[in-house]
């Protein structure tokens, strides 16, 4: 993943060069395209540097022919030993987790990185001496901080944006990206995304898996007193919320009036938070589905339904299963 060039050192880079290849040799992009293409790179850059917690700082310069070539520098505020790791570190991380498809687990990716980073020469030269144990401590740091970055979804989002719009523009052949010292001379082998794989890192549905929670509980404002696709609305953590009675059972319950609510009656149920990321990749709710209503409470009593009765025990039965089986194997 990372292959260093003419014995050089990880420490060395400084620098990153985003390479937009172009049908005929062409030197010239649509400004909007490339400007989309660029804002969502560098949105990848900030949110993987704040992750990390480096503050730094990105110049470009000049833009290049052979295509349509742009150069990033890269600055971090104080400038020591520990902090040339980080830069390192970070552009590595850029480089890596750009270049990983939808399809492979970015923590995989960005482990090895990690790893090879650590096996830097430079490194373990600088490990002989005092800062031998603020270079493990920052090595232990950012395995945990690994699983941050694998699973954040601005990251993914924006890295989806930055191919879906160079995939909508038929002029870009290929885009490829190379880690290089201050003066551009190249460290890295150059990483190379042919537009037939563009598609492979583009996020085919912006859903998110739904949050459940098995024993919600929600204050009862508005509940729906006849049939149709009505929203009921209640207190759910404080907040008012409109979500979808998908209990048949219940519903019958409420329009059958065997069960009655008054101020302040509340049930306690299976709700399913469902979500989803915006062109930003910051998370949304975009609606809540009660499943199944375990009890309703009069008087602050709870009173059990048939269908959360059915569940409970349906669940001790499973607990009480599993439990014969460890009793089993401990024989």
């Amino acid at each position: 993943m990372l292959l260093l060039l003419n014995n050089s050192s990880i420490l060395e880079a400084k620098t990153l060069q985003l390479h937009y290849w172009l049908k005929d040799e062409s030197h010239t992009m649509d400004a909007y395209v490339h400007n989309k293409c660029d804002t969502e790179f560098l949105a990848v850059i900030k949110e993987i540097a704040t992750i990390i917690g480096a503050e730094i700082s990105i110049e470009t310069q000049p833009l290049e022919n052979g295509g349509l070539i742009r150069w990033f520098k890269f600055e971090l505020n104080e400038k020591s030993k520990k902090d040339a790791i980080i830069l390192a570190i970070v552009i590595a991380l850029i480089t890596g987790v750009i270049t990983t498809p939808v399809t492979t687990a970015i923590s995989e990716v960005t482990q090895e990185l990690i790893e090879k980073i650590f096996e830097d020469p430079e490194i373990k030269e600088l490990e002989k001496e005092k800062l031998k144990l603020e270079i493990e401590n920052l090595k232990q740091d950012l395995v945990l901080k690994n699983y941050e970055i694998s699973n954040n979804n601005k990251i993914k989002k924006r890295r989806s944006n930055f191919y879906e719009k160079a995939d909508s523009y038929k002029k870009i052949e290929k885009i490829s990206f190379v880690i290089a010292d201050e003066k551009k001379q190249i460290i890295a082998e150059e990483r190379t995304i042919e537009r037939c794989q563009f598609q492979n890192f583009v996020i085919l549905s912006d859903d998110l898996d739904p949050v459940v929670n098995e024993n919600a509980i929600i204050e009862i404002i508005s509940p729906v007193l006849k049939k149709g696709p009505f929203k009921w609305t209640g207190i759910y953590n404080g907040e008012s919320i409109d979500f979808r009675m998908k209990s048949n059972e219940f519903k019958t319950l409420v329009q059958t009036g065997k069960v009655e609510f008054k101020n302040g009656s509340s049930i306690d149920c299976y709700l399913e938070t469902r979500r989803k990321v915006d062109t930003e990749g910051n998370e949304k709710i975009v609606g809540y589905d009660v499943h199944r209503v375990n009890n309703y409470f009069e008087n602050d009593k709870p009173i059990e339904t048939p269908e959360g009765r059915f569940y409970r025990k349906k669940k001790e039965a499973d607990e009480n299963q599993l439990s014969l089986y460890d009793e089993y194997d401990d024989k």
